[in-house]
């Protein structure tokens, strides 16, 4: 297994070599530059992949439970979860651990992560990495917590970090294999001990294992674990209360408790990862924060190459002439088509809630006022475009010359303010949902 781990990462280096070949001439000085980071970063990674086939980050998805308020202002509210989500990553790989608040009002981000005690940091940052690729499925609903067999995640609108106890506490029993009463016994006793010992250990968690009476090879193995973000009391009546839901799933050989401050676990089966010797984590911890420092330096190299390639492309775009979208605002503004923002503003009040109209998949309507007296309805998209300004122009100038019976008529377009804006005829005795709530 670990000459295959080495082959597998000497195999990347060479292609890497052969790959280098073969870039122009123009760009190969730049990827010289990151050549020697790439190299040490897959030498260290192939000692990290060495070290961790003894190790199991558990990444597998027990339950994920999304929130039912809808985030507040997407613009405001993703950034945020991105941020906090961010910063929890930071502190995850130097201590397993991780809470973070982002924004202010109604899109604050509160975050919380945490990985169960028996994983290395190693296992802990690929455990994470997949929880912050699944929690984000719960948008547009601004909350959301997930439960993997390695570790936590949580985001909220509030400050929850000191819940223990709540309506959606719940038990996942396992498989339906049935197991007798001597092991039903050795998994409450299992579980009594960790209740008893993790509130008063570090990091509030604890581990047991009870032989099976008369029974050879048979265990009942068992994790329990609060997050550190409450106190000794609170994790005590947080893993009282998952014990009592847990043991429920008696007499089936493997259960788990998913409660609001903590996660508990029994299993016939030795899920548990080996316990690590200070030596060996402390080595493991240098290893992995090299790997962590070559990373961001090719990572910071390879923006370079990006920006640089980018920047280069521009400047010939622009030589040519091609996505002028400057010359197709002048043309859209000579044709009345072109409003300016602080005018939709002013005539909608400010996007006023009294204003609106409705809203869609694509965008919230409001009726507006012109300065002339003529009634407008603003249709306020939820992605800007004007990083594809010259796209939008065409299109607006397109669809403003099209005139049909049963179409509304689009009067024009913002795209120089902080957000686009279609500006259509107001009809005030039809239903404009189905003229403008349409994919744009």
């Amino acid at each position: 297994m670990k000459g295959s781990c080495n082959t597998i990462w000497l195999h990347v280096a060479s292609w890497k070599v052969s790959c280098l070949m073969k870039v122009p001439a123009m760009e190969k000085k730049l990827v010289s530059l990151v050549y020697p980071q790439i190299l040490v970063f897959l030498l260290i990674k192939s000692l990290l992949l060495l070290d961790s086939v003894v190790a199991e980050p558990r990444a597998k998805t027990v339950e994920v439970t999304c929130g039912h308020q809808l985030e507040h202002n997407t613009t405001i509210f993703v950034p945020n979860f991105i941020a906090t989500m961010e910063k929890i990553s930071q502190q995850m790989r130097s201590t397993g651990y991780g809470t973070a608040v982002t924004g202010t009002g109604p899109d604050i981000n509160y975050g919380l992560a945490q990985c169960y005690g028996d994983l290395s940091l190693l296992d802990c940052v690929l455990c994470y990495a997949e929880a912050r690729t699944v929690l984000p499925k719960c948008f547009p609903y601004n909350g959301g917590r997930i439960f993997l067999d390695g570790c936590f995640m949580r985001s909220e609108n509030y400050s929850f970090f000191d819940e223990y106890a709540g309506p959606g506490d719940k038990a996942v029993c396992g498989n339906k294999t049935r197991k007798n009463s001597s092991f039903q016994a050795a998994a409450k006793q299992a579980v009594l001990e960790v209740v008893q010992a993790a509130p008063n250990s570090k990091g509030y968690y604890a581990r047991g294992k009870v032989d099976v009476s008369g029974r050879v090879n048979e265990s009942a193995y068992v994790l329990a674990n609060c997050w550190k973000s409450l106190n000794s009391s609170s994790c005590k009546a947080c893993l009282e209360n998952a014990s009592k839901s847990v043991l429920k799933c008696l007499p089936s050989s493997e259960g788990r408790a998913l409660n609001t401050g903590c996660f508990m676990r029994y299993s016939n089966t030795d899920f548990l990862n080996k316990e690590q010797n200070n030596g060996r984590s402390r080595g493991t911890l240098i290893v992995i924060v090299v790997a962590v420092v070559s990373a961001v330096i090719v990572l910071v190299v390879g923006i370079a190459i990006g920006v640089y390639i980018r920047k280069d492309r521009y400047i010939q775009r622009k030589r040519r002439g091609s996505n002028d979208a400057e010359k197709l605002a002048k043309t859209l503004h000579r044709n009345s088509l072109n409003f300016k923002y602080s005018t939709l503003e002013k005539a909608s009040n400010s996007f006023n809630e009294a204003n609106k109209l409705g809203q869609g998949g694509f965008g919230s309507v409001y009726r507006g006022v012109l300065p002339d007296g003529k009634e407008i309805a603003i249709k306020r998209l939820y992605f800007n475009n004007r990083h594809r300004a010259a796209d939008f122009y065409n299109e607006v100038n397109i669809i403003s010359s099209v005139e049909h019976k049963n179409l509304v008529r689009l009067l024009g377009c913002s795209c120089s303010g902080p957000e686009s804006l279609l500006v259509y005829e107001f009809l005030p005795n039809k239903s404009l949902d189905q003229f403008i709530f349409g994919n744009y």
